[in-house]
């Protein structure tokens, strides 16, 4: 199928510009034959193609990624990898469920810990932990029903009120937090170029190298890219909502993005108020719409609010200035101490969702295999996901593919437009009328 839509750098992601300068990309421009092709190239990719060419030592793989690693989707999140199971999977009532997606979301952060400590990838990776945080009624009322699903599922805690909790976030706009020492932090555009520079030797990588066209031909998979040709025997998409381009879950996927901003470094002065804070911290708002808030460890707050409907993957870069408006009054009311402190930049990343808020994974052709649709969990969820997609695809078996299988289904269908675009941006305004005390 020819690709209508080809990914895009806007050029705006604040982790990627804190990088140094890569070496040139190594892009495709011949015809080659490979055992194994991979099609995007973060978490998900990433992961299964390094999982693909340990199985196969004796097999080529070939990983094409459309833009630098790092300038994607897995290098726009706010560099969270949690544990936990993630919102309404952690509401529901099968608890064996809930302790299979606990099991594969702590194998995702220990595989990523190992690959970070084996290589010396300097990602600040650290096991810091979260605080689930609430500002008024609505985010009190939404951190109590937190506070039963994490002791119903026995799952430790502290809760913070505002006296302990206002030395650690440096502010006393949040009245109770709940803090899990689980999740890791971590810089996602680091993380990700890291992990794509220590794959195994029978990878090869090719960036600035976009798929145009992909088709099954004498069986095998052939995919056209602007200077050549890859010829593989075995297809592993790690591309989430940019799959359907080439005719998986069609009508499937919600393309949403959410948005963050990033101040400068802080000063001496300017930390005061973070006079508990170890160094750095990661906040999730309890109200599911509110707002993220991340100390790094160069001192820079980051604030992640809004989200968009992206049905071509991408957002209105003249919306930007009402989005950064927006994150400038949620860091105002938390930091008004700290007006004067400008973002360096805003930018937005595309995640995967669906209707019934359920993950795939699993075979989507023949010798093709695919996990997304994430839900906004890509750096836990893709990463086990495409170690174990490549599992599966050779014939595996394990406790960890067998929990995954279970745990994934297939997205339930979209309405037809324009039906489909009324209906989630009409629902994300009232999402975010209702959260508007939590932002």
């Amino acid at each position: 199928m020819t690709r209508s839509i080809i990914p895009q750098d806007d050029k705006c992601n604040g982790w990627y510009q804190l990088l140094s300068d890569p070496a040139p990309p190594n892009r495709l421009n011949t015809h080659t034959d490979a055992d194994w092709l991979v099609i995007g190239a973060g978490f998900t990719g990433l992961a299964a193609a390094r999982r693909v060419a340990e199985l196969r030592p004796g097999e080529r793989v070939v990983l094409l990624e459309a833009l630098r690693i790092g300038q994607g989707a897995s290098g726009r999140n706010t560099g969270f990898v949690i544990d936990l199971p993630h919102k309404r999977d952690l509401e529901g009532d099968d608890l064996a469920r809930k302790q299979k997606l606990l099991a594969l979301n702590r194998g995702a952060v220990d595989d990523l810990e190992t690959l970070v400590q084996r290589h010396g990838i300097d990602c600040g990776w650290s096991r810091a932990g979260k605080y689930q945080g609430a500002v008024g009624e609505r985010g009190l009322k939404y951190l109590d029903h937190y506070e039963r699903l994490l002791k119903e599922f026995d799952y430790p805690y502290r809760r913070l009120e505002c006296e302990d909790l206002s030395p650690i976030l440096g502010t006393r706009h949040y009245a109770a937090a709940i803090y899990t020492a689980n999740t890791a932090l971590m810089q996602p555009a680091a993380l990700v170029r890291g992990l794509g520079e220590t794959l195994p030797d029978n990878v090869d990588l090719y960036e600035h190298t976009p798929v145009v066209n992909l088709t099954r031909l004498d069986g095998q998979w052939c995919a056209t890219t602007p200077e050549g040709e890859v010829r593989a025997t075995n297809l592993l998409l790690g591309s989430n909502i940019y799959s359907r381009e080439f005719g998986f879950l069609r009508h499937r996927m919600l393309p949403v993005m959410t948005f963050a901003s990033m101040t400068r470094t802080l000063t001496d002065e300017e930390m005061g108020p973070f006079s508990a804070a170890p160094h750095h911290f990661g906040l999730t708002p309890a109200d599911h719409a509110g707002t993220t808030v991340r100390l790094t460890p160069d001192r820079r707050l980051i604030i992640r609010n809004q989200y968009r409907f992206v049905p071509r993957y991408h957002d209105d870069l003249s919306e930007r200035t009402r989005i950064r408006q927006g994150h400038r009054e949620s860091f105002e009311a938390r930091y008004p101490e700290l007006a004067q402190v400008p973002f360096e930049a805003t930018w937005g990343g595309a995640c995967g969702l669906s209707r019934n808020y359920t993950a795939f994974f699993g075979r989507v052709g023949d010798n093709a295999w695919m996990s997304g649709v994430h839900q906004s969990v890509g750096a836990a969820r893709g990463t086990i996901s495409g170690k174990l997609l490549a599992e599966l695809a050779t014939g595996q078996d394990s406790r960890q593919l067998a929990d995954m299988l279970a745990v994934s289904g297939k997205p339930a269908l979209n309405p037809p437009e324009p039906f489909l675009s009324l209906g989630v941006k009409t629902r994300m305004r009232q999402a975010a009328w209702a959260s508007r005390s939590e932002l």
